[in-house]
């Protein structure tokens, strides 16, 4: 929807104070920018606090839509364009980073409290109207989640754009598995702040020993409670916005929140494309404001009575059609087994094609493939070898794939998978990838969120991970617990069911979809890596058809209905 911005809405001068103290409920001060309507009025406040610096400029890339202002900030609204409209800007330094003093844990309970007295010190500003409002994208999006856990009373709508709302599940062990990114993104910040720029005005934040407090907690102990949402005490109005391509790390968040939060006033967005982009659009910024402008301004705009969740229907390519949708996933979704039929590469001789099947093969048949044991190899290595020499090793654990399409399948909703595995050793990692492939045998990628091409989806599990939680298991979303690891047997056959995070591809005519299972990160894993521990040895083993219920199960949207 196309809104007309009339001349009185953009009537407001931006007025800047630097270096505002706000203070802490221990005496802290923290540090902040804020961008305001010079006006003498009283506007709601747009809150962001974390470690990114509130004095860097960002010069963003050409191809934004947005063009380039003095006061544009990493991921975050541009006071330019806000407050104009009636907005004030606010950026605190989070304690530790920037200009504010202390030490810096990032997503952490303690960053939470910080952004509550933030907020509720916003609030009270004599230019504030007393309503609070957050929005920004990844890290300004993820501690949206934390802080609405605590429930500070002038904060009246969030916009979680792109973030991670359980640093468990969303960004730290995918499927009890480690992601790199999330080690190189610490490891990166800390040298940023203790050797860079930011040192020289708080040369000893960043003591606090993140690594290994994630790296120590990787069972979900309850340990890391302050960094995951809990759903039954958000109860403020959410936009909460997805990504597509943003699996392994800012998708899983946004669709769990829409699914699970307690508000009652609730919509959802997924879009396509590169991680900023889609925020700083017309498109976006409008679906922002008119949000804001309902429960910040109390503006009856109609925004609430329309239809809750926006997709970016994806058709191959980057291309896309926005369609408006009354639930997620979608009331009318045909939830489809397709079976695994291996029975051609039980041989197990490269490479290991097999089928996806509308009928459950009678037979069963059973396909071992290398865990590829990196031996000698150093962690770095380890980590960064699947994608060196242009991606995963050629033969690396099987490929499934339907026949060429009748016609045109869409796909469109969270997905799962069931099998039946096991090893010669005590444990077992599964990384799925599904992929889109033209009639004449090319793969179709998307642009990512990082810029590089990615495949349709992605799903992981450590075998030793495979407990459900089976009063949040969904048919077509299997909740693990992470609680204790159930090691394998030699030759010992379980069942596994590995989440796949939710996608939209429309599978054109004369296509295949395949999903290959691998024992390491598969095509398209260029940013978001994983560490493979040195038990992952020997020869893995699928089991398929016959007694063995092996399936992909895809949220097939009919092309008729609304």
């Amino acid at each position: 929807m196309n809104i007309e911005v009339k001349p009185s809405d953009t009537a407001h001068k931006l007025k800047i104070e630097r270096d505002v103290d706000v203070p802490m409920r221990d005496g802290a001060r923290l540090k902040a920018d804020v961008f305001r309507p010079d006006d003498g009025g009283k506007f709601p406040a747009l809150l962001n606090l974390g470690p990114y610096q509130k004095d860097k400029l960002w010069v963003p890339p050409a191809q934004l839509a947005e063009k380039a202002t003095p006061n544009m900030n990493w991921e975050t609204v541009t006071p330019e364009w806000w407050v104009p409209r009636g907005y004030a800007a606010v950026r605190v330094d989070g304690r530790g980073s920037g200009k504010s003093p202390g030490q810096c844990e990032p997503w952490s309970l303690a960053e939470a409290i910080d952004f509550y007295d933030a907020i509720e010190w916003a609030a009270a500003q004599p230019w504030c109207n007393g309503k609070v409002g957050l929005s920004g994208i990844s890290y300004f999006a993820i501690n949206q989640w934390f802080v609405a856990n605590l429930q500070p009373p002038s904060l009246k709508a969030i916009i979680p754009w792109e973030g991670f709302a359980d640093i468990y599940r969303d960004a730290l062990f995918h499927g009890g598995i480690l992601s790199v990114f999330m080690t190189n993104w610490i490891t990166a910040h800390t040298m940023h702040h203790v050797m860079g720029r930011a040192a020289q005005l708080n040369p000893d934040g960043w003591q606090v020993n993140t690594m290994w407090h994630w790296m120590h907690h990787n069972l979900d102990s309850g340990v890391l409670r302050g960094s995951q949402a809990q759903w039954d005490r958000i109860t403020v109005p959410m936009l909460s916005v997805g990504n597509w391509t943003g699996f392994a790390l800012h998708l899983r968040g946004n669709t769990e929140a829409y699914m699970r939060a307690a508000s009652k006033h609730k919509k959802l967005r997924i879009h396509n494309g590169s991680h900023v982009h889609p925020f700083y659009t017309d498109e976006g910024k409008r679906d922002q404001l008119r949000f804001f402008d309902h429960w910040l301004k109390g503006i009856d705009n109609g925004v609430m009575d329309e239809p809750p969740v926006k997709l970016a229907i994806r058709k191959g390519r980057d291309e896309i059609e926005w369609r408006d949708e009354h639930e997620w996933p979608l009331a009318r979704t045909q939830w489809t087994k397709f079976y695994f039929d291996i029975s051609a590469a039980a041989s197990g001789k490269e490479p290991r094609v097999g089928g996806l099947a509308k009928e459950k093969p009678a037979k069963a048949s059973a396909c071992t493939y290398p865990a590829f044991n990196l031996g000698t190899m150093g962690s770095t290595s380890a980590a960064s070898s699947q994608v060196m020499g242009g991606g995963i090793k050629p033969g690396m654990g099987i490929a499934l794939s339907t026949p060429p399409l009748a016609d045109d399948v869409e796909v469109t909703g969270p997905l799962a998978a069931t099998f039946y595995v096991s090893s010669d050793s005590e444990d077992m990692d599964l990384f799925l990838t599904l992929r889109n492939f033209d009639a004449e045998g090319n793969e179709i990628l998307e642009t990512g969120q990082q810029g590089s091409p990615v495949p349709v989806a992605k799903g992981w599990l450590r075998a030793s991970h495979r407990e459900l939680d089976e009063q949040l298991s969904l048919p077509y979303r299997p909740y693990h617990k992470h609680t204790r690891r159930l090691f394998l047997k030699p030759g010992e056959i379980v069942k596994v069911d590995v989440e796949i995070w939710p996608t939209s591809m429309t599978f054109r005519k004369g296509h295949r979809i395949q999903l290959d299972v691998q024992p390491r990160d598969g095509v398209g894993s260029q940013s978001y890596l994983h560490y493979h521990a040195d038990y992952n040895t020997g020869s893995n083993t699928i089991y398929a058809g016959g007694e063995y219920e092996s399936y992909l199960l895809l949220p097939v949207i009919p092309k008729t209905g609304g």
